[in-house]
């Protein structure tokens, strides 16, 4: 049967995509810094809630939530793989002055997200024990962790279609918006969570419970302002999420095997915290909620460039694309020297901020020392893979994301810990980093001139 298809001849009435002029770096710096804002807020209040958690004094409770965040991890790093494709074609469908296209690849785009994260979620909790069970949990960790995972992860389908419909704000250009969609999470686990931990005493089970009602409320915002300000979402055609299916999967399949690579790795490296006890998985637990809380930024920056590139891809700009790439590089010095600074001199007054045990304040505290070296080419990778993605080389993602995290990481982390207890492990992953980071952004630049020689824009 016939697919109808949408014309692509640019409008005249359009007005210019806000990307392809002005300051490459003010576009950088805005977009990063309200992704930031958003992002730095939720992982504040994940950090806030697993603090609530160990004020209970149950190290099995901390370890407990530790696992199940790790699994989460797993299924939010899908979600994101499956987000990059929405932001990447909708991005260069309105670089082009197509909007028409842009509405339809994003309506089509965020209906395959909820459809692929539901039977993610679906086929995560029907593994759940042996999941676990391969991460070392012991009994009691193993139980916590197993409810709290049953109550937070049905709702994966709807914070699916909140983080696409985000990123459909983030290829319009509308940070700001998409910032406050991001916070409205925030704002509803701040309200939450100490009334269900503490005033409920459900405890953990408390926590995810409001990840639940955040999650609604965050799709719900998200919603409203993709509808009511920007007029990029229809009802969903099947003939149209058919079509476009070949284009979305083309980028996901890639970027999703590119983002499962990191909870992957972080997976393992529980695993082998776990030979040392529950004391050294909370310290795991600790370091994972306050590592995007102070490199949130990086995070931020990685899904920042990817509109901005794709609308002066989708302009035939090609110097303006480098020089993005290079202002992002720019960015991540200075952002990773400051943070890396910033950790240095808090270290002691963390741990105790948690009420950390002996083993896990020194764990803690040691990341907190070295976390610059490890984090600064970790962010080399996150803006080379950003690129990769929405310039048409996912591939090229895929491949330095799990090189970093099998080759990178898995023999380092597991010889400096036979060698050196978990601080080995530790400097095992920054020394793994080395040269993947380097290799990505020459890649990157590579890849760059490339496309400009080829001076081609599939869309």
């Amino acid at each position: 049967m016939d697919t109808p298809r949408v014309e692509a001849t640019p409008s005249a009435d359009v007005a210019p995509p806000r990307f392809v002029a002005g300051s490459t770096m003010r576009h950088v710096l805005v977009m990063t810094g309200t992704g930031a804002a958003g992002l730095i807020a939720i992982f504040v209040v994940d950090l806030v809630s697993l603090l609530y958690i160990s004020w209970l004094k149950d190290p099995s409770l901390t370890a407990g939530v530790g696992l199940a965040t790790v699994v989460m991890f797993f299924t939010i790093s899908i979600n994101v793989g499956l987000m990059i494709p929405i932001g990447a074609l909708v991005s260069r469908a309105l670089g082009a002055r197509e909007p028409e296209r842009a509405r339809r690849l994003a309506t089509s785009g965020a209906a395959l997200m909820v459809v692929v994260a539901t039977i993610v979620s679906i086929a995560v909790l029907a593994l759940l024990p042996w999941i676990l069970g391969l991460m070392g949990a012991s009994e009691r960790t193993y139980q916590v962790a197993h409810d709290f995972l049953w109550i937070s992860l049905p709702t994966n389908g709807v914070v699916a279609l909140a983080m696409a419909l985000s990123n459909v704000l983030r290829a319009a250009g509308d940070a700001k918006r998409s910032m406050y969609a991001t916070l409205s999470i925030a704002a509803v686990t701040i309200v939450l969570d100490p009334l269900f931990i503490f005033g409920l005493g459900l405890k953990a089970n408390g926590a995810a419970l409001t990840i639940d009602l955040a999650r609604l409320a965050y799709a719900y915002v998200s919603f409203r302002f993709v509808t009511r300000h920007h007029n990029l979402l229809s009802w969903p055609r099947l003939d149209h999420v058919l079509t476009d299916a070949r284009p979305f999967f083309a980028i996901a399949i890639p970027a999703i095997l590119t983002n499962i690579a990191a909870p992957v790795a972080n997976a393992f490296f529980t695993s082998i915290m776990a030979r040392f006890g529950d004391q050294a998985i909370a310290a795991s637990a600790i370091i994972d909620r306050v590592t995007p809380v102070a490199f949130g930024g990086l995070f931020a920056l990685a899904g920042a460039i990817g509109p901005v590139m794709g609308q002066n891809w989708g302009a035939r700009r090609f110097d303006r694309v480098r020089q993005i790439l290079k202002d992002a590089l720019t960015f991540n010095v200075v952002y990773v020297g400051s943070v890396w600074l910033v950790l240095y001199l808090v270290r002691v007054p963390l741990t105790l901020l948690f009420n950390a045990p002996p083993m896990t304040a020194d764990i803690v505290q040691f990341f907190c020392q070295y976390s610059g070296v490890i984090w600064f080419f970790v962010g080399l990778v996150f803006v080379s893979n950003a690129s990769f993605n929405n310039l048409g080389f996912p591939l090229l993602s895929t491949f330095f994301n799990w090189g970093r995290a099998t080759l990178g990481m898995i023999p380092f982390a597991y010889i400096g810990a036979e060698m050196g207890g978990p601080r080995g492990a530790l400097l095992g992953i920054g020394a793994g980093s080395i040269a993947f980071g380097i290799g990505a952004v020459v890649t990157a630049f590579w890849t760059i001139r490339r496309l400009e020689r080829r001076a081609a824009v599939p869309l």
